[in-house]
């Protein structure tokens, strides 16, 4: 009897962790990382004060992970996007969807947008990524397929595996 209620205990762990780390969303990035998978992360992240469950994005090529809060008000969303090699945020209005860098103020706890690891041409093609109302749905699946783009040197965040 112990042997039917271990078995069944091990059984639902098992159960239990593959639930936990499935995936959200998958996807292909037509860059170097290769294609991507968007997990929720239970360690908060502080920024503006706010705590954030972000999202984390990992990528095929790479064992960096690239950490996701958003961030919602009245009349836009913002995604920060902070990883090792360069931290950015994206928004999002009510008519279209891009790139800024951080905004100044986040550079007190220690978030700012290197200009050194930027690619400046991505940079400015995604300004405006889309616009219209088609789109709203998938921004966390848009900022992971964008981001590795705007990296001056991907070659930081590939690894061998």
């Amino acid at each position: 009897m112990k042997r039917v209620v271990l078995t069944g205990l091990l059984i639902a762990a098992a159960g239990i962790a593959a639930y936990a780390i499935k995936p959200l969303a998958e996807g292909k990035t037509y860059s170097a990382l290769g294609d991507y998978k968007i997990q929720s992360d239970n360690q908060p992240l502080t920024i503006n004060g706010k705590q954030h469950l972000p999202y984390v994005i990992t990528y095929a090529n790479s064992d960096k992970k690239v950490r996701v809060a958003v961030d919602m008000n009245k009349k836009s969303k913002i995604y920060y996007v902070i990883s090792d090699d360069l931290s950015v945020q994206y928004v999002s209005f009510r008519d279209y969807f891009g790139v800024e860098k951080l905004d100044k103020e986040l550079a007190t706890e220690g978030y700012s947008t290197a200009d050194a690891s930027l690619n400046r041409n991505e940079y400015f093609r995604q300004k405006v990524i889309t616009s219209g109302q088609s789109w709203k749905k998938d921004q966390t699946k848009l900022v992971a397929a964008y981001f590795p783009m705007l990296l001056e040197n991907v070659e930081s965040m590939l690894a061998a595996k």
